[in-house]
């Protein structure tokens, strides 16, 4: 009797060798040929529409997306206008969409590939991968979907689908773990159809092979699948838990001077929701005075003298993947000082304040003013 090798990627490799790779590959194309979603990033495969779909959906929902997506190529439908664009009008297309350094990265990228390769982006594995934010999976997915190169794209859809279809136990949440799986896709690539392959395993993983309750009657790969033959589908993917969030209690003002222009504050140019406009904030310790603190917060910090209302009209809660936000938030009047030699804030007027970039937590903040005072 042959033994099983203690080595990992041996290990993986025995499994592959007992799968029959052509018909895997067959009825996973098939099924995605046949069922797949009709998605507006489906609908040609150019390469900078590939690559902006592909940074929109690492880590949101495609039904987020699609609206963004639209919007965003509508305002940018080549890469020459996407990287001559100031970084307030990408900021506001984006705006609400979260993880903001993604749009960052690709405007860095797309200026790039319009000095150095004349607006085409590259169909190599090793000068794609030089771009800022583009790691192993997004290169994998623009060569694969837009230049049908047979790369691996591996995001957390196919590392758990392929966990559950090869038994592949190993924690994917540890980064030296994409290797084993994206030595897999390797051995399972169709070479006929990269395209369609790597997508069949991102859609199967969205609709079928879900993580958890898997529809595994449905899955067209089934019979291939070596946990639904041992019945362990929903223990796999091994992955260990998240730290626990920090949470942040903080109020804030919409804060209006003698010409009912609103005070708005540009957050640093590096960390989180950089260069993003807010209103005048702080944290705070809970069940203290909000108003108060605001007004302290004004008087020591730009030397205005406000009156803040006592009570917030209104709460919003807002949350990161490692932070939480309840965010109080009040009116207020400036009675007297200005904001001469500070480059971070500034009076607008609600027409200018609504061309800025907010982040979702001040927008909701905006947006609850507006009703109250209509």
């Amino acid at each position: 009797m042959k033994k099983s090798s203690n080595n990992p990627k041996q290990k993986i490799q025995e499994k592959i060798d007992r799968m029959d790779i052509e018909a895997f590959q067959n009825d996973l194309v098939q099924w995605f040929q046949e069922e797949q979603r009709n998605l507006p990033w489906r609908k040609d495969n150019d390469a900078y529409r590939v690559w902006v779909s592909e940074v929109m959906l690492q880590q949101t929902r495609v039904d987020t997306v699609i609206p963004y997506y639209n919007r965003f190529l509508e305002k940018f439908p080549t890469i020459e206008s996407f990287a001559d664009a100031d970084e307030e009008s990408i900021l506001k297309v984006w705006e609400g969409l979260g993880y903001y350094s993604r749009v960052r990265n690709l405007h860095t990228a797309a200026k790039e590939v319009v000095s150095k390769y004349g607006g085409r982006v590259p169909d190599t594995k090793e000068e794609i991968s030089k771009l800022k934010g583009v790691g192993p999976y997004t290169a994998g997915a623009v060569l694969s979907i837009a230049y049908g190169k047979p790369v691996p794209a591996v995001d957390g859809n196919v590392m758990r689908v392929l966990s559950r279809i090869l038994l592949i136990t190993d924690d994917i949440a540890k980064p030296a773990s994409r290797k084993i799986f994206e030595e897999a896709v390797e051995e399972l690539m169709y070479h006929d159809h990269p395209s369609h392959f790597n997508q069949a395993l991102m859609e199967l993983g969205a609709l079928i092979c879900t993580p958890s309750s898997p529809s595994c009657l449905l899955c067209p790969v089934r019979e291939h699948c070596q946990a639904f033959a041992k019945g362990v589908q929903e223990q796999l993917p091994v992955k260990t838990r998240k730290k626990s969030t920090r949470h942040e209690d903080i109020v804030a003002v919409v804060l209006k001077d003698e010409e009912d222009k609103i005070l708005i504050n540009k957050r640093p140019e590096k960390g989180l929701l950089a260069n993003l406009w807010e209103f005048p904030n702080l944290k705070v310790v809970p069940l203290l005075d909000g108003w108060e603190i605001l007004q302290d917060f004004l008087s020591t910090e730009y030397s205005m003298d406000a009156v803040i209302e006592q009570e917030d009209f209104t709460v919003v809660q807002h949350v990161f993947t490692h932070l939480t936000w309840k965010i109080n938030a009040h009116e207020g009047r400036l009675k007297s000082g200005n904001i001469d030699g500070n480059e971070t804030l500034k009076f607008v007027t609600e027409e200018e304040l609504e061309e800025l970039a907010f982040p979702v937590s001040h927008q909701k903040i905006w947006q609850a003013y507006k009703e109250r005072v209509q």
